[in-house]
């Protein structure tokens, strides 16, 4: 079984799993208790507040834990939104192909009064650092920008679009679940005011997550209920959990090079390998993205075909189009980097992990390619392209 599905989760890490578990028998006390067993608790949470906050540049008091980079998304931007809306600032700019839990936080704010600005991406997938400027008005709260996007795997600008919300005076929020423990993310470099991460993305375990906070900004709770998270979420946390994900972190950044240098020469062996397939086409920037994402579209297919049958050859992926969760629409990524509906329900998303050998995706090339044949030698769409009843796109 070859597992390719990375940007939906990651296996935890066997180094992951031990300290997990270690620390459910050995540190199960309540942090927030001042005896003995909550203290060690206590002193165990505080070392992966350090650890986290020292692979991205922060302080550690600038870390928030979290269930994960949905909690943390809607958190930031509803601090931001709070402060806004003191202010008199009630204007927010996003983008097109930002992850749900973004776009539907704002589609809340609209509800209540708040004005949203979603920038369009360009084709290539990429945002322009000057139209977020030229977007930016007296009254705007926020910009919220995703640092990669979790389906084509696009880098965004940040440290740039970080520098003009900086000068402009306006809070910038990126949402880096795809981004930690993947490339190099230095928060105060990259002129981020708040960030958020899950754990599940670079090997650690699920329901965990952490939100960055710059120090200064005051940040408005989600739940309420106790003191913990210096008052700024209640609940008691989950030291294992947290401990955990301090350890993947701190694991796939110091093997960041090693990673990237081989992730990034079988995505492009795999990139080559599928442009050989006609009527074909990668996804976004073929350099700005991702070291393992690969997103294709062919034309003439279905993506849930795509999938099932990849699955029967013992290749787990996942499909651009929102198909396979009940969904008739396409992804609505693939739409806002302007690919049409037909050819957006064509997509494959390969998302490769750092254990990936060259023998695996030789035989991914030729499984994608022995599937999209038999896919399109009985697809009336396809034969009225091959028939010039209708015109081919891609």
């Amino acid at each position: 079984m070859i597992y390719a599905d990375n940007a939906a989760t990651t296996k935890m890490s066997p180094a992951a799993i031990h300290t997990m578990t270690t620390l459910l028998e050995e540190a199960w006390g309540n942090p927030s208790s001042l005896y003995e067993h909550g203290q060690k608790a206590k002193e165990v949470l505080e070392q992966a507040r350090a650890d986290v906050a020292n692979v991205i540049g922060a302080e550690p008091k600038e870390i928030i834990f979290t269930s994960g980079g949905s909690e943390a998304d809607n958190q930031a931007i509803r601090t931001a939104a709070a402060l806004g809306k003191k202010n008199g600032k009630m204007h927010i700019i996003s983008s097109a192909f930002e992850h749900h839990a973004v776009l539907h936080a704002l589609e809340a704010l609209k509800k209540e009064g708040f004005e949203v600005t979603l920038l369009d991406v360009h084709s290539d997938g990429l945002i322009v650092p000057e139209e977020v400027e030229a977007a930016i008005r007296e009254d705007t709260c926020l910009v919220t920008i995703m640092y990669a996007n979790n389906e084509i795997g696009t880098i965004q600008p940040i440290r740039e679009i970080g520098a003009i919300c900086r000068k402009k005076g306006v809070l910038f929020h990126t949402d880096a679940v795809q981004a930690i423990g993947h490339i190099p993310v230095d928060v105060k470099a990259d002129n981020i005011d708040m960030l958020s991460s899950s754990a599940h993305k670079f090997h650690g375990p699920k329901g965990v997550g952490f939100l960055y906070v710059r120090k200064g900004i005051r940040v408005t709770n989600l739940i309420e209920g106790g003191a913990q998270e210096g008052g700024k979420r209640a609940g008691t946390e989950n030291v294992a959990g947290i401990a955990a994900m301090a350890t993947a972190l701190k694991e796939i950044h110091a093997k960041m090079e090693e990673n990237t240098r081989h992730l990034i020469e079988m995505r492009d062996k795999i990139i080559c390998g599928l442009y050989e397939i006609p009527h074909s086409a990668l996804n976004g920037d073929a350099c700005q993205r991702l070291p393992g994402n690969v997103n294709f579209c062919f034309e003439g297919i279905e993506g849930e075909s795509l999938l099932l049958l990849l699955d029967d050859k013992g290749i787990q992926a996942s499909s651009g189009s929102a198909c396979t969760s009940g969904s008739l629409d396409p992804s609505h990524v693939l739409l806002a980097i302007g690919r049409v509906h037909d050819v957006a329900h064509g997509s494959l998303r390969l998302s490769i992990g750092e254990d990936i050998t060259e023998e695996q995706v030789d035989y991914i090339i030729q499984s994608v390619k022995d599937v999209v044949r038999y896919l399109r030698s009985f697809s009336p769409v396809w034969r009225d392209l091959c028939a010039g009843k209708s015109k081919f796109i891609l």
